[in-house]
C-alpha cells in the first residue's frame, strides 16, 4: 500500500532520484523504451520507492543497467506483462533510513 513520507531524509531521496531520472532519463535511454511512458512513484513501507513504468514494448539488459546508473541506488528491477504487447518495467530501491 502507498503511504505518504514525512521524514526529511527519505523526501529528499526520493526528489533527488526524481531528479535524476527526469534530468537523465533520455541520455541512458536512446531508444526511447522508457523515456515518455507513463511511470509512477510509490513509497511502500516508508522504507521502499518503487518506480513503475507501463505501457513499455521492449527493454533489454543494457537499458535496465543504464537506468539503475541513473537513479544511483542499489535497486532491483523486475519485468512483467501488462498486456500481450506491452510490459512494466519496475525499479525497487531501498530508501535510507537515518
Amino acid at each position: 500500500m502507498a503511504e505518504s513520507v514525512t521524514d526529511p531524509v527519505t523526501v529528499r531521496q526520493i526528489a533527488s532520484i526524481k531528479e535524476r531520472l527526469e534530468s537523465g532519463l533520455s541520455k541512458a535511454d536512446p531508444n526511447q523504451r522508457l523515456t515518455g511512458r507513463p511511470v509512477r512513484y510509490r513509497v511502500i513501507d516508508g522504507h521502499t520507492l518503487e518506480i513503475a513504468y507501463k505501457e513499455v514494448a521492449r527493454i533489454d539488459e543494457i537499458d535496465v543497467l543504464a537506468v539503475k546508473k541513473v537513479i544511483g541506488e542499489d535497486c532491483y528491477c523486475s519485468v512483467s506483462p501488462l498486456t500481450a504487447e506491452t510490459l512494466t518495467v519496475r525499479f525497487v530501491v531501498g530508501l535510507k533510513r537515518e
